[in-house]
């Protein structure tokens, strides 16, 4: 049950993501599709194709016909649910990829009926899976079909605007499977850009496809420093995107300020881990801005409920409902920021504008997924009654974890949906403020641990 997770399901090739579970998985969620036709696409990884395989025997034998994409980005694989293919519009697709995981895990994204499928359908499907019987193989009904094509053509006419803007553009695909996009997309439009590690490899030879992380962005930011004016970064299956300039690492929330620029009072969804400045400025500028449970698949139905125009994780998440259809897309957001910066819009200085914090990056706490949910209640139980040196609370935020309101700034602590660990972050107007913010945190985590292990 362990490869069912919040988002996905996720796990090591053959030792969990093997012939019996994954041809179980399919055949489960056959059960759970209206129509006929379910899209499949995989990532770069070798044993992507074979999953594959295992994948449509489940759903031929649960009565699914299945479309086949290929090696495709995730976001290839969201826009075929809104394409018909000689008249046939998909009732769900399958994106089978392991993200930014190392080259030995594997997965499956799952869209259906254009939402994603999560969370505790996730669940049902792994118990289902674990208490059926293994299902025959019926015949192969698998059809081809160009959303690679289809897909840039879309965003070549979209962005058609863009043609020749003289701005340098490098960018990193980290052996992922980007480049099976972005070399047709920048050739088409004349854009002048230079690529790294832009052939797929499930290898990922080079550096891990994780533009998080700031070591696997030092060979793009040596080549912006070189011969670029702006850098784009994606992780393995390219539905987060890392945007840089010669002054900034551009996280998530500080894209979401910029994109809405150009956008008349817009709807924004963002996450607990978005800085306060982004929804501060969002509220002056006359947007309505709410904050929402981290998770791609929590961010597209809370878009969905609010009939939000964009929203973002800090991590490189950027959804557009703004002219597109509401998923995370990396692809479609580094035209988009393209476009900003083609009418005239200079990053550095709009975000130079903004007041000054200091922010951590996301800060893991190892614990276990039995003792993570149970720390958090010990905290907001804490929390009652500090320490008489703790700072002062303004209020706490609830809707994902804790997100506690101070003076001059805020703590984070939530339960990661699909590691064991707890995630902390933390902001203030000034480093010391963030920094005793950090320690009066951790030092609830510490006891609340140990009054658990006791």
């Amino acid at each position: 049950m362990s490869i069912y997770r919040e988002y996905d399901i996720r796990g090591i090739y053959e030792k969990e993501l093997n012939e019996q579970s994954v041809v179980r998985i399919g055949y489960a969620l056959a059960s759970k599709i209206e129509g006929e036709y379910v899209a499949v696409g995989y990532d770069a990884r070798s044993h992507s194709p074979i999953l594959f395989e295992y994948l449509v025997h489940g759903l031929n034998a649960g009565g699914k016909k299945v479309l086949d994409m290929g090696l495709v980005p995730t976001p290839v694989n969201y826009f075929a649910n809104y394409q018909e293919w000689d008249g046939i519009t998909p009732s769900a697709s399958v994106m089978i990829t392991g993200s930014h995981n190392p080259s030995e895990y594997n997965g499956f994204k799952i869209t259906v009926d254009k939402a994603p499928f999560f969370s505790e359908a996730i669940y049902a499907l792994g118990r289902e899976c674990e208490s059926m019987a293994f299902p025959a193989k019926t015949q192969r009904e698998v059809s081809k079909i160009n959303a690679v094509e289809r897909y840039v053509d879309f965003l070549v006419k979209e962005f058609a605007h863009l043609e020749g803007m003289k701005e340098r553009i490098v960018y990193d695909c980290g052996n992922g499977v980007a480049g099976v996009v972005t070399e047709d997309i920048f050739s088409r439009l004349e854009l002048h850009t230079k690529g790294l590690y832009v052939d797929p490899d499930g290898t990922f030879p080079n550096h891990h496809p994780d533009p998080s992380d700031e070591h696997n962005l030092e060979d793009v930011k040596k080549l912006l420093a070189q011969e670029g004016d702006i850098a784009f970064a994606y992780d393995g299956d390219a539905d987060r995107i890392a945007v840089l300039t010669h002054n900034n690492n551009i996280k998530g929330d500080m894209m979401a300020l910029l994109y809405s620029m150009k956008m008349d009072k817009p709807t924004i969804v963002g996450e607990v881990k978005c800085s306060q400045v982004m929804y501060d400025e969002l509220a002056k500028r006359g947007s309505k801005v709410i904050m929402y449970k981290t998770g791609h698949s929590n961010i597209k139905v809370k878009m969905q409920e609010v009939n939000a125009d964009l929203a973002c994780e800090v991590s490189g998440h950027i959804f557009f409902k703004n002219r597109y259809f509401g998923y995370d897309d990396a692809i479609y957001a580094t035209l988009r920021m393209l476009e900003l910066v083609h009418d005239g819009i200079d990053l550095d200085a709009e975000l130079a504008k903004l007041p000054l914090v200091f922010s951590t990056e996301e800060i893991k706490v190892e614990t276990t997924e039995k003792q993570k949910f149970l720390i958090i209640e010990k905290v907001k139980e804490m929390l009652q009654t500090p320490p008489k040196d703790f700072p002062t609370i303004r209020d706490i935020i609830e809707v994902d974890g804790l997100r506690i309101n101070f003076e001059k700034g805020w703590g984070l602590v939530r339960a990661s949906n699909t590691t064991p660990v707890l995630v902390t972050r933390f902001e203030s107007t000034s480093k010391e403020e963030a920094k005793r913010y950090e320690d009066a945190i951790n030092n609830l985590i510490i006891e609340a641990k140990r009054s658990l292990e006791s």
